[in-house]
């Protein structure tokens, strides 16, 4: 059996819906471009997420369709034209409910994999 890269033996694949609340996120700490959400989760993630543009792009692209995040053109601090994304009121309500689910689900993984019984099981 032959064995993957290193860069994707370590990769960790996004659950569905987990990317959106990343990018909203990082769009927390401001207006960003899509190069520079991709580097920023990069760079928080201690390099371990590692987003693709077929990933980001449509992901951004519902984002926008939903309202959750608006975009307009800028230029770069290397002077090059890119869309920058920023997160809307909606889009900041939206973060906080996937948060909180996401800390649901984190703590029932945490409990099953630790083995814990169910509330009410002896």
């Amino acid at each position: 059996m032959e064995r993957a890269p290193k860069t994707y033996r370590n990769r960790i694949e996004l659950l569905q819906g987990t990317l959106d609340m990343l990018i909203l996120q990082t769009l927390q700490w401001g207006a960003q471009h899509g190069y520079g959400i991709v580097q920023a989760l990069r760079l928080k993630s201690a390099e371990v997420l590692q987003v693709e543009t077929g990933s980001l792009y449509p992901a951004l692209h519902r984002l926008e369709r939903q309202g959750w995040v608006r975009s307009e053109w800028k230029q770069t601090e290397s002077k090059q034209r890119a869309r920058y994304y920023r997160i809307t009121a909606r889009g900041k309500k939206q973060l906080a409910t996937e948060a909180g689910r996401w800390e649901q689900m984190v703590e029932a993984i945490g409990a099953v994999m630790r083995g814990e019984p169910e509330k009410g099981e002896a």
